[in-house]
């Protein structure tokens, strides 16, 4: 099977039950440059176990988990207490939100420190994201290769560059057919910030 990267485009990236679109430059260079040296600075990033068939490992990344005060976060055994939201975290917010369909009220930060750090398959559907979730996901940084293949039939895969200022919004079926990974890489990568938006009941 050959892979098709995607680099973005008007038109959904995904072929069925799901739509996914990016936005390759959402913010400019000095916005994006702007933007993570605040975020690498001012959140409290921590790297934190979570269970994985029954084991408990820790993540290969570090996280932080920011929003409304009463949006608590669970996944993988491990449950998030928002912290407030930051004035680079309300810049972003509100600048995605003037083309989502929704008003985020949480987000869930990655820092990916090199190649070595990754997130393993999964999909956002835990309960507290409610039906169809809307998701926001911005990148800062260091590009990385983000894949999305079909749930029930593996073969069926997209990967897309999410490079430094993009904006990918996964919505529709997306969380119920598809689900997503960053794999780990041998290339010698810098630091990458992502953060996905959510609508947590």
């Amino acid at each position: 099977m050959t892979e098709r990267l995607f680099f973005g485009t008007d038109n959904n990236l995904l072929p069925y039950k799901g739509e996914a679109y990016l936005y390759p430059h959402f913010f400019n260079v000095a916005e994006s440059a702007a933007l993570f040296k605040e975020l690498r600075e001012a959140i409290q990033w921590k790297q934190e176990p979570i269970k994985i068939y029954g084991k408990e490992v820790m993540q290969p990344r570090l996280t932080a988990w920011y929003g409304d005060s009463d949006k608590f976060y669970s996944y993988s055994g491990v449950t998030m207490q928002p912290l407030p939201w930051t004035p680079a975290l309300i810049t972003i917010k509100q600048k995605i939100e003037a083309v989502c369909t929704v008003i985020f009220t949480s987000a869930l930060l990655n820092l990916y420190r090199d190649g070595n750090d990754s997130m393993g398959w999964h999909r956002d559907n835990e309960k507290e994201l409610g039906i169809n979730p809307v998701i926001g996901s911005v990148s800062f940084g260091a590009a990385r290769i983000f894949k999305l293949r079909d749930y029930n039939n593996k073969s069926v895969s997209r990967s897309i560059a999410l490079t430094g200022g993009s904006f990918l919004l996964m919505q529709g079926e997306t969380q119920h057919y598809w689900e997503h990974a960053v794999a780990k890489t041998s290339k010698q990568l810098g630091e990458r910030i992502n953060i996905t938006f959510r609508v947590t009941k």
